[in-house]
């Protein structure tokens, strides 16, 4: 099988598995929502943004660090190194893991009762300290996977695990939630612990079995200085976005309530917009996330040998159809965004925003191909400067434009940031590779097939108005799907015929 074959098909079962799993997951989050209401989902998402920089500590770039190291070694024919760059990245894992579960397990009186001003988030930031330590570790194997290109045990770790949290947080939350707010969030909170433990473990074993059928003889002590010098960058610009994100995310509820909100009524709005609108709007990100994750590899191992003229051709590739896919994307998200608030969380105000965010999307797909390229090809450094100064601005507009505009405000930092974020990068780009965007193909073309054949769908099935099921509302998803392929095969037809009639 050929190289551009083997990541096809690499590509093609990490995306079916993800949106499997985000289908999955986002199911299981509206069950969430409506069992906690938009209340919990305001108060777990806090809670969730605090884990995620505790997650970021512990982790510490350290996936995407075993993946370049890794890469670059068997594509400079190294392969008896990769078990010492594992060695020395599980080291670093655990120190880093350590640290975060001492941290957030002790500090969490803290954290709850002063910095977040609600104490009904302790008990679960403790609980949430434990899976600390099986993160870190599990994505040192997460990386080695994607490194070596064998992404099928990722995916069935992913698979497995992901129905582990929900069996057990469905029966925690049914258990748990008689108890109110506090005991619904504790709940997922658990799941996630329990789930996090089962899927390191089942990580393992995946790596001790592939490692008895590839690996070769290891020289070297764990080369704990090598993964140092990679992740600690990487590490850096997390900590400090993630920082300033947790900052920024802390601030939304409170900067709600200082422009007249009540915390219910903060809480609620903010759960709607991050916990519900935000997940429908990046779920058709998961192709991109798995064919992006795959080209890191790919990138470094080019821009070891030198392949300068590869990496350019799979950029501009990479890059309109990622434009052509995103412009899809966000007409059928602004056209359905009332069907898809009320079938998934049964909430108007969540169709609302998502019709909102909407015209952002490709921006915001676009950026996030970007910057693995960026990340591909070692201009890491420059990530961590962008994201710095595009979290310092976030914070300041959240804290400017949210007390006069309420939540709309923080709508509009999420456009604004992206915009800016997307701009630095592909700028950046653009000065180490050389890749080219077909502006009328990849986007105008897409744009305006998409919005007919949406249109068209929304005229010939208006039964039900925006009060569809989701079964409903996905055939009719699939049918103008269907529609825009048509169109857009037959245009993409049309143009290619046209030079050679005119030459003719």
């Amino acid at each position: 099988m050929s190289e551009r074959a083997r990541f096809f098909k690499s590509g093609a079962m990490l995306t079916a598995v993800a949106l499997a799993m985000r289908t999955v997951s986002m199911l299981f989050g509206a069950f969430v929502s409506r069992s906690v209401g938009a209340e919990g989902t305001g108060l777990f998402t806090v809670v969730m943004t605090v884990y995620s920089f505790a997650v970021t500590f512990a982790t510490s770039g350290i996936s995407l660090t075993v993946t370049r190291l890794v890469a670059s070694a068997i594509g400079e024919g190294r392969r008896e190194q990769v078990g010492s760059v594992i060695r020395g990245a599980v080291i670093y894992s655990l120190l880093f893991g350590a640290a975060a579960t001492a941290i957030m397990f002790f500090g969490a009186e803290l954290i709850g009762n002063v910095i977040l001003d609600d104490g009904r988030t302790v008990r679960s930031l403790k609980v949430l300290a434990f899976s600390l330590v099986p993160c870190a570790l599990g994505s040192v194997i997460s990386g080695y996977f994607v490194g070596v290109r064998r992404v099928g045990f990722n995916a069935a770790a992913q698979v497995l695990t992901q129905f582990v949290k929900i069996a057990l947080t469905v029966v925690l939350v049914i258990k748990m939630s008689p108890g109110g707010i506090a005991d619904s969030v504790a709940a997922l909170c658990i799941g996630i612990t329990l789930t996090e433990l089962a899927g390191f473990l089942l990580q393992l074993f995946e790596f001790l079995f592939d490692r008895r059928r590839h690996g070769g003889r290891s020289i070297g002590q764990g080369s704990l200085k090598e993964v140092s010098t990679t992740a600690l960058p990487l590490a850096l610009s997390a900590y400090v976005r993630s920082a300033f994100l947790t900052l920024e995310h802390i601030l939304i509820p409170r900067r709600l309530r200082d422009g007249g909100e009540s915390a219910s009524e903060s809480y609620a709005h903010y759960g709607t917009l991050h916990g519900m609108a935000l997940p429908i709007i990046l779920y058709p990100m998961s192709p991109l996330s798995s064919f992006s994750g795959l080209l890191v590899p790919e990138f470094a191992a080019d821009s070891s040998s030198g392949g300068r003229t590869r990496m350019d051709r799979i950029a501009s590739e990479a890059m309109n159809t990622t434009l052509t896919y995103a412009a899809v994307c966000a007409v059928f998200l602004y056209f359905f965004a009332e069907e898809l608030g009320y079938a998934v969380y049964g909430s108007y105000d969540a169709g609302y925003y998502i019709s909102m965010l909407a015209p952002v999307v490709p921006i915001m797909y676009l950026d996030h191909v970007t910057d693995s390229r960026l990340k591909g090809i070692g201009e890491q450094v420059f990530s961590m400067w962008v994201n710095i100064t595009d979290s310092i601005l976030s914070i300041i507009l959240v804290w400017t434009l949210i007390p006069k505009m309420g939540i709309l405000g923080y709508a509009l930092v999420i456009v604004i940031m992206e915009a800016y974020n997307f701009a630095l990068s592909v700028w950046r780009l653009g000065r180490k590779i050389s890749f080219r965007i077909t502006p009328l193909r990849s986007l105008l073309i897409p744009l305006a097939l998409a919005s007919g054949a949406a249109a068209l769908t929304k005229e010939l099935f208006r039964f039900g108005g925006s009060t569809v099921t989701p079964l409903w509302l996905t055939m009719k998803i699939v049918f103008a799907l269907s529609v825009f392929v048509a169109a857009l095969s037959l245009t993409v037809t049309a143009l290619d015929r046209a030079p050679k009639k005119a030459k003719q």
